[in-house]
């Protein structure tokens, strides 16, 4: 197989994953408005999984509601009867209210229907969160026992002062206790204070960091990663066929010492299709072996070890799985999802600091399908679900018009001032908001694919 294939494979695995993840996430936020609008007597014409100008792929009536899926996957929509949305129905607007409409009803009902998207997508997300808990559990590693430190993988961290071998103790002056957290928390973080040769000092990172990562377009490297020696992964096989054994480690390639995997690569990438001398050891003893490395400086076939399960056995990190029970899951979820609404929340306003330049990183589509891995896996297609089921519900609460949120506010007003906010402010209002909200989404969109905002 070509590589042009594989990585249109890769593509396709993305692209699945995100619309089926943006198919969950629409509809269920569209039924919380369908559910409620029909609790309190509404009439709902039209609920559409994506949007439907000019035509639709399927559709079907059902009693008074058409439901249907469009073609145009940017969200989905339930229209409801006597409500001023992306419709713009003036015609039913300029008739009476009937009891069966939206505008009919107390400012009460209206507001619990508008919220009602929002409200599912938080409750999918404890559920997901609490799911994941229970199936996989709450994966840790302890930062603290990095043997070796962090490996740095961003020229940008060099810059930054950091070096392979740092073990980050805290950032804000803050313990790190899961190396999970290190990543998320540096972008966001003013200080870092590292130990470096027994000794801790702190960095200072700049405001705009996040914009300096987009500058170099570096979204796709990670910053660091944990540093460890290249050791054997498996004692069948290649290995067995060398006289190795699991854990023997590749202390030398040619006489060159490699004291972690990033210098046995280094290496092995020097001396493609040629055959190499390993020096490997095991406990107190070395071994010698010549080795074939393939085209791209390997050794075809050889498993070497590397996932966190493998690293603690071979006693560089202390990983742990922790799983819930059903009702020990339901308060961890919750926790789990507040945790990620305030990362987001935090994110959010370093977009809205031009200081920061993080509006540069601001990205649409294909920055959300780059999120998924490029092999489907079901722990990482919930655990992005979640998360854009977080970051759905706090956008549409957002206080915009044609969002959620833009209808709350105004629908609290009239609560609190007992008046009812003009229909043609209204109209107007909505009109304002869908052209806003269209040019961030052009923004987003091209910032993806053109890099607008970005140094060249």
């Amino acid at each position: 197989m070509s590589l042009l294939a594989i990585s249109w494979d890769v593509v396709g695995v993305k692209v699945g994953q995100l619309l089926l993840s943006l198919s969950i996430l629409v509809i269920l936020h569209e039924f919380g408005h369908y559910i409620t609008a029909r609790w309190f007597g509404c009439r709902v014409e039209r609920f559409f999984l994506f949007f439907d100008p000019w035509f639709s792929l399927f559709k079907k009536k059902v009693g008074d509601t058409v439901y249907g899926i469009g073609w145009l996957p940017l969200g989905g929509y339930v229209k409801i009867s006597g409500m001023i949305d992306e419709s713009m129905d003036k015609e039913q607007l300029a008739l009476p209210p009937e009891p069966w409409e939206f505008r009919s009803k107390p400012a009460w009902q209206r507001l619990i229907i508008m919220i009602g998207g929002v409200t599912v997508n938080i409750l999918l997300a404890f559920i997901i969160y609490a799911g994941i808990l229970m199936v996989w559990g709450e994966k840790k590693i302890v930062n603290a026992s990095l043997k070796y430190g962090i490996e740095v993988q961003d020229s940008l961290m060099l810059e930054l002062g950091f070096k392979d071998g740092d073990k980050v103790v805290a950032l804000d002056g803050k313990p790190v206790e899961n190396y999970y957290d290190v990543i998320p928390t540096l972008i966001l973080s003013s200080t870092a204070t590292i130990e470096r040769n027994g000794q801790q000092q702190t960095l200072t990172m700049p405001r705009n960091l996040i914009g300096k990562l987009v500058e170099k377009k570096r979204r796709d490297v990670p910053l660091i990663g944990i540093r460890y020696p290249m050791m054997i992964g498996a004692d069948t096989g290649v290995s067995a066929r060398y006289g190795w054994k699991r854990f023997d480690k590749v202390i030398a390639i040619n006489g060159k010492p490699t004291a972690f995997f990033t210098d046995a690569v280094a290496v092995m990438e020097q001396h493609k299709n040629k055959q190499v001398n390993f020096t490997l050891l095991r406990n107190a003893d070395t071994l010698q072996s010549t080795v074939q490395l393939d085209s791209t400086g390997y050794v075809a076939d050889l498993r070497i070890i590397g996932k966190p399960e493998s690293l603690e056995e071979a006693g560089v990190v202390d990983y742990e799985v922790i799983k819930y029970g059903f009702f020990a899951a339901i308060p961890a979820g919750i926790r789990m999802a507040g945790d990620k609404l305030s990362w987001y929340i935090d994110q959010f306003k370093m977009i809205l600091s031009p200081e920061t330049e993080a509006y540069k990183g601001v990205g649409g589509f294909k920055a959300m399908g780059n999120v998924f891995p490029g092999s489907w896996d079901w722990e990482s297609f919930w655990t992005i679900t979640a998360f854009f089921s977080i970051v759905l519900a706090f956008m549409n609460l957002l206080p915009i018009p044609a969002l959620d949120g833009g209808h709350v506010l105004f629908t609290l007003v009239e609560m609190i001032t007992g008046r009812k906010p003009n229909q043609k402010f209204l109209e107007y209002a909505q009109v304002v908001g869908m052209v806003l909200l269209l040019g961030l989404m052009l923004y987003a969109n091209g910032n993806d694919w053109l890099g607008w905002g970005r140094e060249k």
